[in-house]
């Protein structure tokens, strides 16, 4: 049986991971709970799984503390945003297997998560990196030759630039395929999530950025593909259902039976491909200049965003102008010489308070 702590219980990721640990009782034991605000929801969790008050707290600084103390086996880290870096370090310094659907804190840590990580400790959550993982079963690294990203495309897939100026908040929130938080969401709408998550593959897997690609797939049924050097494509299909993710996440490498539902092979389908209109949506691009520069770039990124979305929905800023707002802000960051910790937070600091004063002075 495996001692779980789940860090973002009351979220789409953690409630999920719920969902999925009470209908395998007999192989999953919740230890701990770390909430952000929902402290009535958590208290129900608690309850549900027989975990001590104690043992279920909130703040990311609980969290960290959380992950320090409680004896577990794995880390499910569904936190949004880049406060889940401390207790992403916190679960690999001591040694628990981390779980991560919190992609922020390995992009804005970069190198100095993977470096910390063991071979194998870092299993990915995202429903595209966990269909990378799988896929890459398939052969050695040796033998691959690209990654492809899939991505849904949104809730603004074929639209033009001139369009995306009239999107409301309700309309980004709107996505075809996944239900998730306000700042996924809104991440998904402006490819920024992709963009992270082209940065996160980069990390994880030690692939070079020139052999990642992105590819449009609207039905959300292919997670993404291996390519491997002899003209094999590897795929991970699945209907789009994260407690499969977030179950291989807990249990890897092993899987668990009827986490989700599978493909009806006795029914027809049509799944469409399609190239990503850089000229439409820009943030892939500038995350993939993000991530070559490295250093404190990603972490600027990540949190010029983050201001962006949260004025983009109190009606300061269009939705066309997040990612404008955030190249300007990485255009202007001169990052430190050394990658480091207080490198990092430094640079959320300062690229939060250059986002707010560009958004203040563009309006």
């Amino acid at each position: 049986m495996r001692r779980v702590i789940i860090l973002g219980s009351t979220g789409s990721i953690g409630t999920q991971g719920l969902e999925v640990i009470a209908v395998n009782r007999d192989k999953f034991e919740v230890v701990g709970l770390a909430a952000g605000t929902n402290a009535e929801l958590l208290a129900e969790q608690a309850r549900t799984f027989n975990v001590d008050d104690a043992n279920a707290v909130l703040g990311a600084e609980a969290a960290t503390e959380l992950v320090e103390r409680l004896d577990a086996d794995v880390v499910l880290n569904g936190i949004t945003g880049s406060i889940g870096l401390a207790p992403t370090l916190a679960t690999l310094k001591s040694g628990k297997t981390l779980a991560l659907a919190n992609k922020e804190s390995l992009i804005v840590g970069g190198r100095l998560v993977t470096q910390l990580a063991r071979p194998g400790q870092i299993v990915p959550v995202d429903s595209e990196h966990s269909a990378l993982a799988q896929c890459l079963l398939a052969g050695s690294a040796s033998e691959v030759k690209k990654l492809i990203l899939t991505a849904s495309g949104g809730p603004f897939r074929g639209w033009s630039r001139e369009q995306l100026e009239a999107v409301t908040p309700a309309q980004a929130l709107a996505h075809p395929t996944w239900v998730m938080g306000k700042v996924v969401t809104t991440n998904s709408a402006t490819l920024v999530n992709k963009g992270l998550e082209l940065i996160e593959a980069h990390l994880l897997f030690d692939i070079p950025l020139e052999r990642i690609e992105v590819t449009v797939h609207p039905q959300s049924v292919v997670h993404s593909m291996v390519e491997f050097v002899d003209g094999s494509t590897m795929a991970q299909c699945s209907p789009p259902d994260m407690r499969l993710p977030i179950a291989l996440g807990i249990s890897w490498p092993d899987r668990v039976p009827g986490a989700a539902s599978a493909v009806d092979w006795t029914k027809s389908h049509s799944w469409t491909f399609e190239p990503l209109d850089e000229s439409v949506f820009g943030a892939v691009a500038l995350a993939r200049r993000v991530a070559s520069a490295g250093k404190t770039y990603p972490a600027v990124y990540n949190a010029a965003n983050e201001q962006a979305v949260e004025a983009f929905h109190s009606g300061i800023l269009r939705f066309d102008q997040i990612v404008e707002l955030v190249e300007r802000v990485v255009d202007a960051h001169e990052p430190e010489a050394e990658l480091s910790l207080e490198a990092v937070l430094a640079a959320e600091v300062w690229a939060r308070n250059r986002a707010d004063a560009t958004i203040a002075t563009a309006c």
